[in-house]
């Protein structure tokens, strides 16, 4: 099977190599098998890829290496919440789970459809496992009144991949926050979230990798009857990461909240991607992405809203993305997109990019106020607004964590 993947894989690199052998090392499983061919039949998302055109993994990801710094620390708060851990070589939990929690640890791989629509995500499925960690770590959420979970990534090593999911039941809410702290050559995750009737979840991302690392974040969410979904990320990008959520609204009344920032340096480059399917009537989505990248640095937003003739009417839709190139020198692609076939619905979408407001800082320096510290506060208050729907406990992290950002 090894040497059928890897003749199957175009012109592989050494990193598509090893992943092959890390594939060869699982266990054999069909499922796992299908999870893998959806990654090889592309292999590394690459720039001919119209979704990845921006976003080339292939390119920035020549062999699985440890890259020499070592993980960031973990900015948001552990005192409350419930901590689970991976690393490239372990899987920590708590001993304990109150009532409304049940996980299990599966060693097994299961099913994971839609694979060909997400590589990296694909790939995560089919790797994760092995040793001390799970093939596929399952949550059922039966309470509205937990503790907040919170995963952390970070550890040593030359890859990383996990896979978890979510089933949170009838009347159920969650609150859920994971950090991504890089260490790895390659961190891929998924992670699948199915929300029955009336159920909520408050999920806050934070990412923070090196430039020599490669990071994928995938996240699959399944909305049903007034269910209500909102998330926040903050991403400061790696050499490469990709931040990418899929959505679809499965029955009436379900609504989504979708909010981004993300800050890319000299030598970062940071990509959030979402797509949202309006697959049930009377549906509700709000998006905001917000992004400042300095001279070197690098952003991308892809949003895409689908709306079916017969089951998505009714729907009411808002996507916006803001963007401030800070120095000459800074990129940002944008792909807004609305793919609309019923004909009573409420969408809209607006992109912008450009400079800070030069009137805006005028004032604040005839008031007195360097200009270093004077756009740091124009962009502070520009990147505010996108993580304000973030949980209490995560919100004032988030923001000091920008506002570090930009004071450096």
């Amino acid at each position: 099977m090894t040497t059928a993947l890897r003749d199957f894989i175009k012109n592989p690199t050494p990193a598509e190599l090893e992943l092959v052998a890390r594939y060869g090392a699982q266990p054999e499983d069909s499922r796992r098998e299908r999870a893998f061919l959806a990654f090889a039949e592309t292999g590394l998302p690459h720039r001919r890829m119209e979704a990845w055109k921006w976003t080339d993994f292939k390119a920035a990801l020549k062999a699985l290496e440890t890259p020499a710094a070592a993980s960031a620390k973990d900015p948001l708060p552990h005192e409350g919440a419930l901590v689970f851990r991976f690393t490239p070589n372990g899987f920590e939990a708590p001993v304990n789970m109150p009532e409304g929690i049940r996980m299990v640890e599966q060693p097994g791989m299961q099913a994971f459809p839609g694979a060909e629509n997400v590589p990296l995500g694909a790939l995560a499925a089919a790797l994760s496992g092995g040793g001390k960690r799970p093939a596929t770590l399952i949550f059922e959420i039966t309470s509205g009144n937990l503790p907040r979970l919170h995963f952390v990534f970070s550890g040593s090593g030359q890859a990383s991949f996990a896979r978890i999911v979510f089933l949170i039941r009838s009347g159920a809410s969650l609150n859920l926050s994971e950090s991504y702290l890089g260490g790895a050559g390659l961190t891929s995750t998924v992670l699948e979230f199915d929300l029955e009737q009336d159920t909520a979840i408050n999920r806050a991302i934070f990412q923070r990798g090196g430039a020599d690392e490669a990071l994928a974040v995938t996240g699959i969410a399944h909305l049903g009857a007034n269910a209500e979904m909102t998330q926040t990320t903050l991403s400061f990008g790696a050499k490469v990461a990709r931040m990418e959520t899929r959505v679809v609204h499965q029955a009436t009344g379900a609504k989504l909240n979708l909010n981004a920032a993300y800050l890319s340096g000299r030598g970062f480059h940071t990509d959030i991607t979402t797509n949202v399917r309006h697959g049930a009537p009377s549906c509700v989505t709000r998006q905001l992405t917000k992004g400042a990248v300095l001279d070197g640095g690098t952003g991308v937003f892809q949003g895409k809203f689908f709306v079916p003739r017969k089951t998505g009417q009714h729907t009411d839709a808002d996507m916006q993305h803001q963007a401030l190139l800070l120095e000459d020198g800074a990129q940002v692609f944008a792909k807004p997109e609305l793919e609309i076939y019923a004909d009573d619905v409420e969408c809209a979408h607006g992109n912008t990019c450009g400079a800070l407001d030069d009137a805006q800082m005028f004032y604040l320096r005839q008031r007195g106020i360097p200009e270093n510290q004077a756009r740091a506060m124009l962009t502070e208050a520009f990147i505010a607004e996108a993580l304000g729907k973030a949980d209490d406990s995560v919100r004032e992290v988030l923001l000091a964590e920008a506002q570090n950002w930009l004071s450096s």
